[in-house]
């Protein structure tokens, strides 16, 4: 159970948390779905082409480093929920850190302008994302970080859906029930959104 000042609440499927009084902040602190996810398949179509004309990289080697960023965003989407979003808050600064970064979404899970960062703040992820990778792995970079990025966009397109709509009667569902397990039933169990690879490796799957 996800707790604010110290106190446990239930989660509720109607209405939305004011976080910031100032308007502004509190505005830019949303975003509609549509925008990140825009954002980051532009940001990865933009690198695949770049990686394809202006560098060495074969086309199979873009290929296999896009797989490899793909599956790397997972683990780290993984992660960064299970080690991040639900860490310990044994102070009252890291509980108010977490409320903000990741409580107010399992206290309202339906607040569909909180299911993603602001523009702003993806904007900014993507430079950092791409300076590191860039530093870390040269031209490489261009092919790991547009599926990498990709991951992410399939991870928000995902985590609104499965908010926003209905399970579908296929091998989807079980992304719907992990997640509602998550949030309704079990919060330390099913920390991938997008696959339930890492759950299973890990051994937190409901």
């Amino acid at each position: 159970m996800e707790t604010e000042n110290g106190k446990a609440f239930k989660p509720k499927n109607k209405g939305t948390k004011v976080l910031f009084q100032n308007p502004v902040i509190e505005k830019l602190s949303r975003t509609h779905i549509a925008i990140p996810i825009a954002m980051f398949c532009l940001v990865s179509i933009g690198l695949l082409i770049y990686g394809s004309s202006n560098t060495a990289l074969r086309w199979y080697e873009l290929v296999l480093l896009f797989v490899a960023g793909l599956l790397t965003f997972t683990l780290v989407e993984y992660l960064v929920h299970r080690y991040l979003f639900h860490m310990e808050t044994d102070t009252e600064l890291k509980e108010k850190i977490q409320y903000s970064f990741h409580g107010v979404h399992h206290e309202f899970p339906k607040d569909r302008d909180r299911l993603a960062m602001p523009p702003l703040v993806s904007a900014m992820l993507c430079l950092v994302l791409f300076f590191t990778f860039r530093w870390v792995l040269g031209d490489y970079a261009y092919g790991f970080l547009p599926g990498f990025v990709l991951g992410y966009a399939a991870y928000l397109f995902v985590h609104f859906a499965v908010h926003a709509f209905q399970p579908p009667r296929n091998f989807l569902k079980v992304l719907w029930v992990n997640h509602g397990i998550h949030h309704y039933k079990n919060n330390e169990r099913a920390f991938g959104v997008s696959s339930p690879l890492w759950d299973f490796i890990f051994r937190t799957l409901p």
